[in-house]
């Protein structure tokens, strides 16, 4: 079967639509081992995706089990316990791109306004 290009931060639609994905889902073991995790990437490697895949995995929203079923992940059977246990709240932000700092808080402010207001 062919094999879709998709150029996008939306783990959900990437795996929906057969597109290539370079199969990341250990991260969530990472996740699962650690008190604290901090991941830092230059531009363009994936930090939203990856977030997007672990939002999918643990957010008890819906159910994820399609997106994971050929992954990695699913042979992990202490792993996938936790598959769509917890909330979680995923809040992108890549839109904070004013230059002064108080512009930014406000900027903040208001993107967890708007995500508290539509998630009642």
């Amino acid at each position: 079967m062919a094999r879709n290009i998709l150029l996008t931060e939306s783990f959900k639609e990437l795996i929906e639509t057969n597109s290539i994905y370079a199969d990341k889902t250990n991260l969530v073991k990472d996740i699962l081992n650690r008190k604290v995790v901090l991941y830092t990437r230059p531009r363009r490697f994936g930090k939203t995706l990856n977030m997007s895949m672990l939002y999918y995995f643990f957010s008890n929203q819906e159910d994820s089990f399609n997106l994971f079923r050929d992954l990695n992940i699913a042979k992990d059977k202490e792993a996938m316990k936790h598959l769509n246990k917890y909330p979680v709240i995923f809040i992108s932000l890549k839109e904070m791109t004013k230059m002064k700092i108080e512009d930014q808080f406000i900027k903040y402010q208001d993107t967890i306004s708007d995500f508290v207001m539509n998630n009642d």
